[in-house]
């Protein structure tokens, strides 16, 4: 089940909000964790067993470190981590790995397991890591029950495509929270924005981007090139951070307050900014429990180099089994780690242009990203990056870019962070005002219409 379908919209919320809404306190978590595990059932019947098994995994381990001493508590702590770890890497890594082998010895060795990806496995699995260490840690209490578990690991506003959890950030929440008015009309408001976001200008870029996409590369001059690795940045960018501030937004209505994962990221003027403002959760789970415990930036310029480089190769496996995300992560960590060595400083000075070049950067990283193989996405760079030697096109720029696709252009550039640069003042006036509960019951009716005609509504992070 997906926020951005008329199931979700028209029943499941409406039915959990006012459900929950009127049961007693100490009832709560337990009707939202069925929510949840219903919501995950909903496409994935059999998959929500993993889940399940997660959550057992890691609730037995954390109490089993809560009252262990010395090194069997850290013999816990790794035995959850050590099949968390393993299940991840069976469902999303084994198919790779084998079919990698395969091709390294020239003929077929193993056959190549056929294994279906769980819908948001990487999320909860490393929510769950992260509460079994942060117990570990001492930073925060094993949780004698399994209810307030399970519902962290599990709860459905951030299940899917985060953002990324720690436990020691909402363990107070899930025993002691409270529904306020004022947080149920902040959450409304900000779940509308969202899908709004994700219905209105990642649909609409995603379908263009994916036409383009769908032609023969041969096809392609740099123009189209161009429209169609911009149409995807700003896809993607309406893609998760609107699912961001849907699930943020969602949280309030339930008397949760999650962490920003987005602070207008295309505004970076170095890509060390960038990951600073982009899947801050992301970032912040591999800062703290790979980053500093390789010894961060403490050992030196040489080991903190070689550590930011292991953080991004990781983030690239992170999003997939695929040689592409590697070489992404590997092509953000070559900047961070130029970045590291003081180049990045000489260009503060800049801003403008840096914001500029930092884009232009991350862009062409997309183009890693989002293609099936390397050979494409060098054959795609070329026409975007080579104009001179592809400067013919066979495909007539309104098969692709239509007046709807370039409003969503305009749209999507000036609420990247150009808008949200007004002055103060007037942003205040703006905020809770009659006119902003005129827009957000026109953006609602807008997008919930557009749900309903559009079959074109995937989420790009829930491959993750």
């Amino acid at each position: 089940m997906v926020f951005s379908s008329v199931v979700f919209l028209l029943v499941f919320l409406p039915v959990t909000f006012c459900v929950n809404l009127l049961m007693k306190k100490n009832l709560s978590n337990c009707f939202l964790l069925l929510a949840s595990l219903f919501f995950y059932a909903w496409g994935e019947p059999l998959f929500v067993f993993v889940m399940i098994a997660v959550i057992l995994i890691n609730w037995f381990c954390g109490m089993r470190i809560g009252r262990t001493d010395g090194a069997g508590k850290k013999g816990w702590m790794l035995c959850a981590v050590i099949l968390d770890l393993a299940l991840l890497g069976c469902f999303k890594y084994l198919s790779f790995l084998v079919s990698s082998l395969n091709q390294l010895a020239g003929r077929d060795i193993l056959p190549v397991p056929q294994i279906a990806l769980p819908i948001g496995i990487s999320f909860f699995t490393f929510q769950a890591i992260s509460y079994v260490v942060d117990v570990y840690r001492g930073k925060a209490e094993s949780s004698r029950k399994l209810i307030s578990v399970a519902l962290y690991i599990s709860f459905f506003p951030q299940l899917i495509a985060g953002p990324i959890v720690k436990y020691q950030d909402i363990s107070h929440q899930i025993e002691n929270r409270q529904i306020t008015a004022d947080g149920v009309s902040e959450g409304f408001r900000r779940f509308i924005f969202g899908l709004s976001k994700k219905v209105l200008i990642a649909n609409v870029l995603g379908a263009c981007s994916s036409r383009v996409l769908s032609y023969s590369v041969s096809s392609l001059d740099f123009r189209a090139a161009w429209v169609g690795a911009l149409a995807y940045a700003f896809q993607i960018y309406y893609d998760f951070s609107g699912y961001s501030d849907m699930a943020i937004g969602l949280g309030k209505m339930f008397g949760f307050t999650f962490l920003e994962n987005f602070r207008y990221p295309y505004l970076s003027a170095s890509v060390g900014e960038f990951w600073r403002r982009w899947h801050i959760s992301l970032g912040s789970w591999f800062r703290e429990y790979v980053y500093i415990p390789l010894g961060g930036n403490r050992k030196g310029t040489v080991r903190t180099c070689l550590h930011l480089a292991i953080v991004f190769l990781l983030t690239g496996l992170w999003h997939g089994a695929n040689v592409t995300f590697i070489l992404w992560g590997a092509y953000h960590g070559f900047f961070a780690v130029i970045e590291r060595l003081g180049f990045g400083k000489r260009l503060q000075k800049f801003r403008p242009v840096c914001v500029i070049g930092c884009f232009l950067i991350v862009t062409i990283g997309w183009v890693l990203f989002s293609s099936p193989d390397t050979a494409y996405a060098v054959r795609y760079l070329g026409r975007m990056l080579l104009p001179w030697r592809y400067a013919g096109s066979l495909i007539p720029f309104r098969y692709y870019l239509s007046n709807k696709t370039i409003a969503a252009f305009i749209f999507g550039v000036l609420g990247a962070g150009l808008m949200q640069s007004l002055p103060e003042k007037l942003q205040k006036k703006w905020k809770n005002s009659v006119p902003e509960a005129l827009f957000c019951v026109l953006v609602l009716i807008l997008s919930i219409a557009a749900i309903a005609g559009d079959t074109y509504n995937p989420f790009i992070y829930f491959q993750f």
